[in-house]
């Protein structure tokens, strides 16, 4: 058994319907431990950082202008700009994350998903604009949870240093508590 990380990321199609507490019910079967959990607007950058890869298979899959569409729809999305404008993102810790959570998350596409999975349950194709609104995202692999994991969180904001970290002096202006 291998101690892995999964980062989940309760889409704005599940903050609209209320589905927080339902898929954190079934998360919870996995017996796995939260290390981070946020609830945040996601802005332009952060869509397109965090699917970039998703970008070129929709051009190899659509052609360029459809599958660009497709990339700017789902980006849109993830953004909020059909639903909420938040997300509720979370990492999971222990082992076999990701087979875990996988199996209890289902298929991408929620025609193909199990009908009792997560997805099966409660995603759709948006019809309009090819979406697949499947209320949640699950790491697919170590290597992607680390680098998904690395985008969406500061260590600082994680319970557990779960990767090597450095300090460095930064100059940085944010915003603070008064």
């Amino acid at each position: 058994m291998e101690i892995e990380q999964c980062l989940i990321i309760i889409k704005p199609d599940g903050l609209i319907k209320s589905l927080t507490g339902n898929i954190m019910s079934v998360l919870s079967e996995t017996q796995l431990k939260i290390v981070g959990a946020r609830i945040l607007k996601v802005s332009q950058e952060l869509a397109k950082k965090h699917y970039s890869e998703l970008r070129e298979e929709q051009v190899k899959k659509f052609g360029k202008d459809r599958g660009t569409e497709i990339f700017e729809n789902t980006v849109n999305y993830i953004m909020g700009k059909f639903h909420t404008d938040r997300v509720m993102v979370l990492v999971y810790h222990g082992e076999n994350a990701i087979a875990k959570i996988r199996k209890l998350v289902g298929k991408t596409n929620p025609e193909e998903a199990d009908p009792t999975s997560i997805r099966g349950k409660y995603g759709r194709i948006n019809s309009k604009t090819g979406v697949f609104e499947n209320v949640i995202h699950a790491s697919d692999s170590q290597k992607n949870a680390e680098k998904e994991i690395k985008l969406w969180f500061t260590p600082d904001q994680l319970s557990e240093l779960i990767y090597p970290i450095t300090t460095e002096k930064t100059e940085i202006e944010r915003t603070v508590w008064k």
